[in-house]
């Protein structure tokens, strides 16, 4: 005979329940406290023998005699639940001992008490089921062991794991956070496009879709809303800010995800000296929000952003660490520098762009920071301001924390006829293969020749968020993108 699995049986409990006129599934309940208010005033409640109701999961169950001990769970907090034959009758006291099983939502009316053991309990007088749970929750000691499960089943891993729903808790003070802080330096949360005709603001591969009614092909934002910003400072907007989702077509490693949040700001009227000033304040501001210090164990360095923030050249630190000067090298020296130092690179479009953005890659990795890495070549600054006296190099910006780029920022191109320029040469590169090259927005460089003000411009991501908390992104992300399983799993 085969042996009837245990989804089956609760599934069986079901029809049960709806032969006795128990709805399994009722959308209405009286919960009037959650656990942890009735917890916070336990002992005025206890005195004053107040009926309260609460609702929530049962984690546990056990039957002893004509006495029930639960504890029932409702996301503030959980509480002992002690239901007797007596106080609620045997019918039902008979109903929840067959056909209530752990993972059940119920409703509990009843008067708070403390067990002879010293527990603070609620003694049922009435229930009401919530919520039949067709599958049985994991172990609860050992909860869900397997990596994927656990991102793909993320629900019960907040369930079982404290660390985890924790961790979900800071990353929305995170965000808030960042939020708090750019309000009050008076910048203006904006929302722009995420469908774009033309791709901008960052060297990616977008992900492309079609858009039915208006029948041509679109993108999805690279940026968060990068030159859409920089229109609303041709506007007269002296500073915005977006907090949104943005995509990237790109590989996957602990650093990179195609799909998640990031953060930009634009000021009008500061450069990037300035903008690195606010940059440390926004890092250290949010650090203390979320994690309430500015120490952190990241991989094998031991951080403190309350320390003095470095500058890091750009050709300097790489003449330093690899001996090739990127200002005078060309594509062949540098590729033979990256074979010596056995940095994999993606061949297709490589182009002397690709090959200076690889090696200063390798050097990254060995700066702790917290630091700014400055003096960018203009190759790899596509949309930044040169420094006057030496067009070679941007007024671009890096923080450098735990040998990684925690974020972008720089004093805004506002010249239109060298951004076109500029567009054009990163035309030619997506032309020769380069798929990361920008596109040539032309809308953008008409905006410009109206006058953009000069504007400083910085985003992160939260990638920032992963680093401070040492783990990767996607661990951080609360629903990672994940293949389909099998449906017979």
């Amino acid at each position: 005979m085969e042996k009837i699995s245990e989804r089956d049986e609760r599934i069986k409990k079901i029809d049960e329940l709806k032969k006795l006129n128990i709805d399994p599934f009722p959308a209405k309940t009286d919960r009037d406290r959650t656990v942890a208010e009735v917890l916070a005033e336990f002992e005025k409640l206890e005195g004053e023998k107040a009926l309260i109701c609460v609702a929530g999961r049962l984690r546990t169950i056990r039957v002893m005699g004509n006495l029930i001990f639960a504890h029932l769970e409702d996301g503030t907090g959980k509480i002992q639940i002690a239901i007797s034959k007596k106080d609620i009758g045997q019918e039902d006291f008979k109903i929840i001992s067959k056909l209530v099983d752990i993972g059940d939502f119920v409703e509990i009316k009843g008067e708070c008490f403390v067990t002879h053991k010293g527990e603070k309990s609620i003694n049922a007088k009435t229930w009401k089921l919530l919520t039949k749970a067709i599958r049985s929750l994991p172990d609860k000691w050992h909860g869900i062991q397997d990596e994927e499960d656990k991102l793909r089943k993320r629900y019960l891993d907040i369930l079982f794991n404290d660390e985890t729903r924790e961790m979900f808790v800071k990353k929305a003070k995170f965000w808030q956070a960042v939020r708090e802080f750019l309000v009050a330096k008076g910048f203006l949360e904006v929302e722009t496009p995420v469908l774009e005709v033309t791709t901008g603001g960052a060297d990616a591969r977008p992900f492309i879709t079609h858009h039915n009614a208006l029948d041509l092909d679109v993108y999805l934002r690279i940026s968060m809303g990068e030159l859409w910003q920089k229109k609303l400072m041709v506007a007269g907007y002296d500073k915005t800010f977006e907090i949104g989702r943005q995509f990237r077509n790109e590989g996957m490693d602990a650093e990179h995800l195609q799909d998640y949040t990031q953060m930009e700001f634009y000021w009008a009227y500061a450069d990037f000296e300035k903008g690195m000033k606010l940059t440390e304040e926004l890092f250290k501001y949010v650090a203390e929000k979320t994690f309430g210090t500015l120490k952190f164990k990241i991989r094998d360095w031991e951080i403190d952003l309350g320390k003095k923030w470095e500058r890091y050249d750009y050709a300097e630190t790489i003449k330093k660490m690899t001996g090739v000067d990127i200002l005078t090298a060309d594509i062949e020296e540098i590729e033979k520098k990256l074979k010596e130092l056995k940095v994999e690179y993606d061949k297709k479009g490589f182009n002397i762009t690709r090959a200076i953005d690889n090696l200063w890659k390798f050097c990254r990795k060995q700066i702790a920071g917290p630091g700014f890495l400055v003096g960018i070549p203009v190759e790899v600054a596509p949309l930044a301001k040169r420094i006057e006296g030496n067009p070679r190099l941007t007024q671009k910006f890096h923080p450098i924390i735990a040998g990684s780029e925690l974020g972008n920022g720089y004093s805004e191109l506002n010249d239109p006829l060298d951004q076109a320029a500029r567009f054009a040469e990163q035309q030619k590169l997506r032309e020769a293969g380069d798929e990361e090259a920008q596109m040539f927005d032309h809308e953008f460089v008409e905006a410009l020749e109206y006058g953009m003000p000069p504007t400083c411009g910085f985003g992160l991501s939260e990638r920032v968020f992963a680093f401070l908390s040492d783990k990767s992104m996607r661990e951080c992300q609360i629903f990672p993108l994940m293949k389909p399983k099998s449906r017979n799993a």
